[in-house]
């Protein structure tokens, strides 16, 4: 069986940086399924037209009559109960506070990686992404990719104070999911992906819990993270 996953990219085909497709990445790897990662970039709406609707990730299950599915949660989900073998959501790490876990993680995280690495998202994007991406985040944010990073050196303190919660549970357990990877460290591992796979930024104290646990997330799933191209930050 092979599940098709359309995946955000860059310049080059195999740099891909979504912190929501990482997700799904690394709980397919977690499932052991087989995947089509085929490289999408944010001008290419036409390619996932038959979702009716314009982000990745998107997959399609051809084993089960071309399934698709979109939306990282709705496709973890949709994992779980389709492939019950090895699931994300454990008695340990239900799909509550999982859902708590990404709300922190999206209101949060995201937004501190990226006043850190939006302009290295920008300096990687395919030539023909990148008005789309200056002009609907500049409109987000208010201002220029410049303005918003030209404070990250002092922002990187608070970023750093502000994964409190992480570094508590991971002096206590090697993930967020107990002993093993749950969907909580797949939706944390997608930030620092999308930062590895762009910025030469180092983010993390190499003393820091956090720092252990992306280096465990690395080495996951035989290395699989790890040999994506990225920077060795």
């Amino acid at each position: 069986m092979t599940i098709r996953l359309y995946d955000l990219a860059g310049s080059e085909d195999e740099r891909r940086f979504s912190p929501f497709c990482w997700r799904i990445k690394m709980a397919l790897a977690h499932k052991g399924l087989t995947v089509d990662a085929t490289p999408w970039r944010f001008t290419e709406k036409d390619a996932i037209g038959f979702t009716e609707q314009p982000r990745v990730p998107v997959i399609v299950d051809t084993a089960n009559s071309d399934k698709a599915v979109w939306d990282s949660w709705d496709i973890a989900l949709y994992l779980d109960k389709t492939y019950p073998e090895t699931p994300l959501f454990t008695e340990n790490s239900g799909e509550a506070a999982t859902y708590f876990f990404k709300a922190w993680a999206e209101r949060t995280l995201h937004p501190g990686v990226a006043k850190q690495v939006l302009l290295d998202v920008y300096n990687h994007l395919h030539d023909k992404d990148r008005d789309y991406f200056r002009t609907t985040r500049e409109k987000v944010f208010g201002m220029s990719l410049e303005d918003v990073v030209a404070t990250a050196d002092d922002a990187l303190p608070a970023f750093q104070a502000s994964l409190a919660p992480m570094r508590a549970t991971l002096e206590t357990y090697a993930f967020l999911g107990g002993a093993t990877p749950s969907f909580a460290d797949h939706i944390a591992f997608g930030a620092f992906a999308w930062a590895r796979a762009v910025s030469e930024k180092t983010l993390l104290a190499s003393d820091d819990p956090v720092y252990a646990w992306r280096e465990r997330m690395l080495d996951q799933y035989d290395g699989f993270a790890r040999g994506t191209p990225g920077y060795a930050v």
